[in-house]
């Protein structure tokens, strides 16, 4: 069963990703949070960093919309693996994955980093034709 703050990311993530409200999903975030991923050589800084994170990544996809396999809490730390699918501005279908690390400091996020491979994402964005992993056979937690 998924913990209770990361049950709250994803819910606020879906949000974001349906309805486009970045609200819900940024006001989980602390006012010194430090938000990036693994494509960004910049770090986002408190509720404003994380706003313009999560604008740009909405911004990024015309469609998107993702999944979670896992859900792990381990004391502040989540762990989240999961799939986002959507469509390009292009039209082009994309599908990548990959695992975000959340570090919470009581009910506000203080620190989230995304692990992704940003060449396969890349493809993804201007053809669709990024090579697939196979998703592993395991029950979600």
């Amino acid at each position: 069963m998924a913990t209770e703050r990361a049950q709250r990311f994803v819910d606020a993530l879906a949000k974001l990703e349906k309805e486009g409200d970045l609200e819900p999903l940024v006001s989980l975030f602390s006012d010194d949070a430090q938000v990036s991923n693994v494509a960004s050589p910049q770090v986002f800084s408190g509720q404003e960093g994380a706003r313009r994170f999560w604008r740009e990544y909405k911004g990024t996809l015309q469609r998107v919309e993702s999944t979670f396999r896992n859900m792990i809490e381990a004391g502040s730390r989540v762990a989240l693996e999961w799939e986002t699918q959507g469509t390009a501005h292009n039209g082009a279908a994309v599908a990548y994955e990959g695992v975000s690390i959340i570090e919470w400091d009581g009910d506000r996020i203080r620190r989230f980093y995304a692990y992704f491979d940003p060449h396969a994402l890349g493809l993804e964005l201007t053809s669709g034709s990024a090579p697939r992993s196979e998703v592993p056979a395991t029950t979600p937690a």
